[in-house]
Parts: C-alpha cells; sequence; structure tokens
C-alpha cells in the first residue's frame, strides 16, 4: 500500500466519524482526494450544499476533526459539487 493510499484510508475513516452529525442535518460529506501535500479535498452532500453555515462546519467541525485525527492534513477544502 502506499503512503498517499494509507493516509487516504486514515482520513476517510476520520471522515466515518464526523458522517453521523452531518446525517442529522440531512446533509453529508463525500472525499474527493488526498494531495501528497496535505490537503483534503472534499464535497458536501445533501442539505449541506447551499447552507449558510457550511463554510463554518467545514472549518470548525471537518477541518479541525481532520487535523486531529490525521496530523499530515494541512487544509481542508471543499469541491463544489457540478451540475
Amino acid at each position: 500500500m502506499s503512503e498517499n493510499q494509507e493516509l487516504t484510508q486514515r482520513v476517510e475513516k476520520a471522515l466515518d466519524m464526523i458522517r453521523p452529525a452531518l446525517r442529522m442535518d440531512g446533509g453529508d460529506i463525500e472525499l474527493v482526494e488526498v494531495t501528497g501535500d496535505g490537503v483534503v479535498r472534499v464535497r458536501l452532500q445533501g442539505a449541506c450544499v447551499g447552507c449558510p453555515s457550511a463554510a463554518i462546519t467545514l472549518q470548525a467541525g471537518v477541518e479541525a476533526t481532520l487535523k486531529e485525527q490525521v496530523p499530515e492534513v494541512v487544509r481542508v477544502e471543499n469541491v463544489p459539487t457540478m451540475f
């Protein structure tokens, strides 16, 4: 298993800790990519799309949890859904 695959698995496991809270509010989160330099790209889904609090959730909730659980994470970015 490559180093990036192992990092991706650890990020996915941390996201699994966050998902129940998002799902309680009708939302979810999808892992799009983990870059080699520690940037995690995610896509908010469901009620999280367009929610006025989405940016706060992403920074204070998702990014904080990921940095705590996976110290290699330096930043979390939302990749908007394309229609």
